[in-house]
């Protein structure tokens, strides 16, 4: 990728903070509307952040990969994609990013710019879900990148909003996007003491997606 390193480091700060803004706007606008009815919140969220994950992978992806997720990021890094500077340069990009999109979107809606969620999401189904989610998720990118190319931004929007549905935990699959929805008391928030048992959970699923690639390789 013959993009300035700089300037992939500020697509994945600028793609996270606009993924972020993405989820939680369209979580506090879909409760908003729904009037309670949780289904309908939860419709228009996923709805909403697979089309927005298709149109920042669509125009991102050819500056910086368009990983918004240090699991996916330590992938790359795995297959040599990545150097181990700036692996941890995205990861920085990532989180700063997913927090200044949270709060850029309180501020859009009116809301305290600074505030902690009290959404309870724990537990071993949740840890489960979380776990099958990003390794879902990893598998899709790196298949879709062997098989159809093409095809990833559309592939990734597709399990993200069908992962909303069929995982207990809607599908957070991501370190970054976990770690900034702790700062939104919104529909789509996690509470800070939860964060670090989704974390665990998606490494898991990280590290044995790393196996697998390195296993590939040697075979290859």
């Amino acid at each position: 990728m013959n993009v300035p390193i700089a300037q992939r480091i500020a697509a994945e700060f600028a793609g996270t903070a606009l993924l972020l803004a993405i989820v939680v706007g369209s979580g506090i606008m879909g409760e908003s509307l729904a009037q309670g009815n949780a289904a309908i919140a939860l419709l228009g969220n996923s709805i909403a952040t697979g089309a927005g994950l298709y149109v920042l992978i669509t125009v991102l992806g050819p500056v910086s990969g368009a990983h918004f997720n240090p699991a996916v990021s330590i992938t790359f890094w795995r297959t040599g994609e990545l150097t181990l500077g700036l692996l941890a340069a995205y990861t920085v990009a990532q989180i700063s990013g997913g927090i200044l999109g949270v709060w850029l979107t309180h501020a859009m809606f009116d809301l305290p710019i600074v505030q902690f969620s009290g959404k309870v999401r724990s537990g071993v189904p949740q840890w489960i879900s979380e776990c099958l989610a990003t390794g879902i998720l990893l598998a899709t990118i790196h298949l879709g990148l062997r098989n159809a190319r093409d095809r990833v931004p559309l592939l990734v929007a597709l399990i993200v909003t069908a992962g909303y549905w069929f995982t207990a935990s809607t599908f957070f699959s991501n370190p970054a996007v976990t770690i900034a929805r702790a700062f939104s008391n919104t529909f789509a928030g996690i509470q800070p003491a939860d964060v670090a048992g989704f974390i665990a959970a998606q490494m898991m699923a990280c590290v044995a997606a790393c196996l697998i690639l390195r296993r590939r390789a040697a075979s290859s």
